[in-house]
């Protein structure tokens, strides 16, 4: 399949930003290696990921030779609107041409109410008080901080295989150990229970010194589905116990599981909604905590603490305009509905294969937020070469598909930790013709894995005892 390149409008640059990083665009994994996670660069080179991007547009990044890769990772989904969304980029360029006051600190601008307004409007009544942060974890962390105010409790409770964020109070919270060593000790009174049980939750709840239970209405990590009626039996024990609820709406709000939000899904009423990632449409760092009036107040109500929470770009102007541009395109392009039809085909297509395909052991999910969970081949050769690429790393498994996807049939995936999942989080604007391309690739690239391509087991095979290599000590 081919595409064209987008075309880039030029730019006017007085100090030659832009110039420059064009003629050094293929310095760009150096200055990586030299500067910033020389282990990343690493990773993407061992993956085949270190590809020359040039532009990005739509579901599609395109590298030096002007190529198409089809997107199924948006970072993980921050890119919601496709690529370089042209209603977004018109409203920042509106925005900084205007010279409007930015907003932050002793300042507010109008973008920012507004923006809180269009939010608390399509959220559960009585959500009506918002903080504007930068990132997820900021947001993660501005609850902990106001459920602890807000209660006087000092303890926190999330779920096993959760995940949300990696700054110091959220990590504490997470349900996976790999995240947090060498990062310990963590904050002190924070406890898991498996998602989806809620007697191990009624007894952390029971002592009534729990400030808030968090959890994810779809857990990111895995893509894991709670069990029918949790999340509102969840709700329930917290109300019983005075403790606040939290959803954790960074990855599945906005659009991306088919309804505005999963809380949707059952009906909740929590006490604090947190969104990021998609909220600005691909271009700003923005994210939001958002609750009732009653906690806010309680947190920093009184005159004397009105500016004891702050952060420094949260409600900066392009932030806020981007978050209304984000939220206008979707309600403007159907894109709830459009996402809760093509994930239904996507799905459907996968499911197919599954029938088909013994290493796709489960599908899961909602909307264009799906879990592929793969299972080895049932010949002895391929049980063997598994359990060799297992012993070099839990998640190297699924990088069998995620590899030659992108390598052989350019669309880009994610395996989605260490576990066996493959997670697709394409575009809210995710065409038909794009969903059946990305099937057809999975079909080619299963035939191949199970066929016994050597190309495919060798490649992941070496990266296996690469691996192995490296954590061997030199000899002395």
């Amino acid at each position: 399949m081919s595409l064209d390149s987008p075309q880039i409008e030029p730019s006017v640059d007085g100090l030659g930003i832009l110039s420059d990083a064009h003629a050094r665009a293929d310095e760009t994994f150096e200055l990586a290696a030299r500067h910033l996670d020389r282990s990343l660069v690493d990773v993407l080179r061992i993956l085949g990921f270190d590809e020359d991007y040039r532009s990005a547009q739509g579901s599609h990044l395109y590298d030096a030779g002007g190529s198409p890769h089809l997107d199924f990772h948006t970072g993980e989904g921050f890119a919601s609107l496709g690529h370089n969304n042209p209603d977004v980029r018109d409203a920042l360029r509106a925005v900084l041409d205007s010279d409007l006051i930015d907003g932050v600190q002793i300042h507010y601008s109008p973008l920012a109410g507004m923006l809180a307004e269009e939010l608390c409007q399509r959220l559960p009544e009585g959500l009506e008080a918002v903080f504007f942060a930068s990132t997820g974890a900021e947001a993660v962390d501005s609850a902990m901080k106001f459920a602890r105010a807000a209660t006087r409790r000092p303890r926190f409770i999330s779920c096993e295989s959760s995940f949300h964020g990696v700054t110091f109070g959220p990590l504490s919270m997470v349900g996976d150990e790999f995240f947090k060593e060498g990062f310990g000790p963590l904050l002190p009174g924070c406890a898991r229970v498996p998602f989806g049980d809620l007697d191990a939750l009624e007894r952390e709840l029971r002592a009534r010194d729990v400030a808030a239970f968090i959890v994810e209405p779809i857990q990111g990590r895995t893509v894991a589905l709670p069990p029918e009626g949790y999340l509102r039996a969840a709700q329930e024990l917290c109300r019983r116990h005075k403790t606040m609820f939290i959803i954790d709406e960074i990855q599945t709000g906005l659009g991306r599981t088919g309804c505005w939000f999963a809380l949707e899904r059952e009906g909740l009423e929590p006490d604090f909604v947190l969104v990021g990632k998609a909220l600005s449409g691909g271009y700003m760092p923005v994210a939001a905590m958002v609750t009732t009036r009653e906690i806010y107040q309680r947190a920093v109500g009184t005159l004397e603490r009105c500016y004891v929470h702050q952060s420094t770009y949260g409600r900066n102007r392009l932030s806020m305009a981007a978050g209304l541009a984000a939220l206008r395109v979707i309600e403007r392009d159907r894109l709830v509905e459009h996402c809760a039809d093509v994930g239904e085909l996507l799905r459907a297509g996968i499911e197919q294969l599954r029938e088909r395909h013994e290493m796709i052991r489960e599908v899961r999910g909602a909307g264009l937020m799906i879990g592929i969970e793969l299972q080895p081949p049932r010949s002895m050769v391929a049980r063997l070469s598994t359990q060799a690429i297992r012993m070099a790393s839990e998640g190297l498994f699924p990088q069998l598909v995620v590899i030659p996807l992108h390598r052989d049939h350019g669309i880009i995936t994610m395996a989605a930790g260490k576990n066996d999942v493959i997670k697709l989080l394409p575009p809210l604007t995710l065409s038909e013709t794009e969903a059946a391309r990305f099937l057809d690739a999975l079909d080619a690239v299963l035939t191949d894995c199970e066929s016994g391509a050597r190309k495919n087991w060798a490649v992941v095979r070496e990266i296996a005892t690469s691996t192995i290599r490296r954590r061997q000590p030199p000899a002395r």
